[in-house]
């Protein structure tokens, strides 16, 4: 008996063996010709039924109407509702690649390769605690529950604290084990009720009066109760079932001028931390700058229209602020004008990704440079594999996200390091070539502008105007 089952189960899996074989071969025969047939009615068709009967009219509306609106317009449609893009704008803006440094090689001598290079920032310089640190990169305001997640948050704090940089708050509640984990916090003091007693404020490195942001100017931020359940909930002291609203305006602002008596109020109760403003870029920037340097910031944090969320109205994303090159082009120049450039330390943030593009910046005249994005990017590194392709990557780094308890902390710490270390060490081989040995060197006579427009908004010299010679 046990030999006749032998023979079955090898003459079961010959014969098996033999007929994937045989659909193999037929499958290779005939191929070539089942293609051809297909492609041949396919395009027989194409070519022949009148355009409301044929396919091709939905490349042709495709290209009329790119496909990120359609599909915007179809969740829309489903929902009846406003929907929340994450990431910021799609929109493609004037900005960093319309300027090029200048190496130095033989009017300029370039640098050893092995000379060291200080990349040190000052935030508030004349504040009797100024935040002091190693580079000029910076984690973007996140919000944990209003955002990301609690995992989230611990790795940015870590992974910031390894390079000796600063992390930030966002709008969210203080995560304690965030604040334990950050060598450096910024602490957002928001138009929310939450994370205000003088306890929770005494525990920033520095803080910044959230008044708005690129993503979503200054607009109000509604968060429903099913994206906010369990420990974000309680930590922000909302009743269940009650929708968080985090409003568009302070309620101690009322007009320009009661900016600065809480600035003081802030600086009295933290004793001497810099104090600053977020906000995000107007037509009437240079009045926005006036009421902050009238209230005495020590810093302020300006976002470009290229700034990201974890989600926002399209038409804010899209239609609303200055783009970052402009806005920290007109910041600078007013600020220089005013004769406060020296005093307030200027942050830029908004679409900022290379190290290049961040150098520019710093260049431009930015103390220092935010990143939202691109950090979140660095930091999930290859851990997307376990959302992609089923769930988008979001899912892994939101409160609400359905992936978030696979985010592994200590992994996602190192690679924000290696992120920011790997920015740090380009930017100064970047500095070594321009001939210098500090970041504070850098700045615009080290560029030249590529067309009339880069050159106008800057104020950078054209390439085609010739460096004045030496006689």
């Amino acid at each position: 008996m046990t030999i006749k089952w032998g023979a079955f189960l090898v003459g079961s899996f010959a014969g098996a063996f033999l007929a994937i074989l045989c659909a193999g071969l037929i499958a290779i025969v005939f191929a070539r010709p089942l293609i051809k047939w297909g492609i041949g009615r396919f395009t027989k068709r194409l070519m022949a039924d009148r355009y409301p009967e044929n396919i091709w009219e939905m490349v042709s509306a495709l290209t009329r109407t790119s496909p990120r609106i359609v599909v915007e317009n179809s969740l829309r449609a489903a929902s009846g509702e406003v929907i929340e893009r994450p990431f910021g704008s799609p929109r493609t803006y004037l900005d960093f690649d319309g300027l090029v440094f200048s190496p130095a090689q033989l009017a300029t001598l370039p640098v050893s390769e092995n000379a060291p290079v200080d990349m040190m920032i000052t935030i508030g310089p004349q504040a009797k605690r100024p935040l002091i640190l190693n580079i000029p990169l910076l984690a973007g305001a996140m919000g944990y529950g209003i955002g990301v997640s609690e995992k989230v948050k611990i790795a940015i704090a870590k992974g910031t604290a390894a390079v000796g940089t600063a992390t930030n708050s966002g709008e969210g509640p203080l995560l304690p084990e965030e604040r334990a984990c950050a060598a450096h916090y910024i602490l957002q003091y928001h138009s929310g009720y939450w994370a205000k007693e003088p306890e929770i404020l005494r525990q920033a490195d520095a803080i910044e009066i959230r008044l708005g942001q690129g993503a979503i100017g200054g607009a109000a931020t509604v968060i429903p109760p099913a994206y906010l359940k369990g420990r974000a909930r309680e930590l922000l002291q909302v009743p269940d079932g009650e929708v968080l609203v985090v409003p568009s305006r302070h309620p101690e602002l009322v007009e320009p001028k009661d900016l600065k008596p809480l600035v003081e109020k802030l600086r009295t109760i933290t004793q001497g931390i810099p104090i600053g403003v977020k906000m995000c870029a107007t037509g009437k920037l240079e009045a926005d700058l006036e009421a902050a340097v009238q209230a005495g910031v020590d810093f302020i944090s300006l976002d470009g229209g290229q700034a990201g969320a974890k989600g926002g109205a399209p038409i804010l994303e899209d239609d609303f602020g200055l783009p970052t090159i402009f806005a920290l082009s007109r910041a600078v120049d007013y600020l220089k004008k005013r004769g406060v450039k020296d005093r307030i330390t200027l942050l830029s943030g908004g679409g900022y990704a290379a190290p290049g593009q961040c150098l520019k910046a710093l260049a431009l005249g930015a103390d220092g440079v935010y990143m939202g994005t691109a950090l979140l990017w660095g930091m999930a590194h290859d851990q997307v594999t376990k959302a992609i392709p089923w769930e988008p990557p979001t899912q892994l780094a939101f409160y609400s996200g359905s992936l978030k308890d696979e985010f592994e902390v200590e992994k996602a710490a190192q690679s924000l390091e290696n992120f920011f270390r790997s920015f740090a060490e380009e930017m100064k081989i970047a500095i070594r070539a321009l001939g210098k040995t500090s970041l504070r060197d850098v700045n615009a006579d080290d560029l030249v502008a590529l067309d009339k427009w880069t050159s106008a908004v800057t104020k950078v010299r054209l390439v085609t105007q010739p460096d004045e010679l030496v006689r």
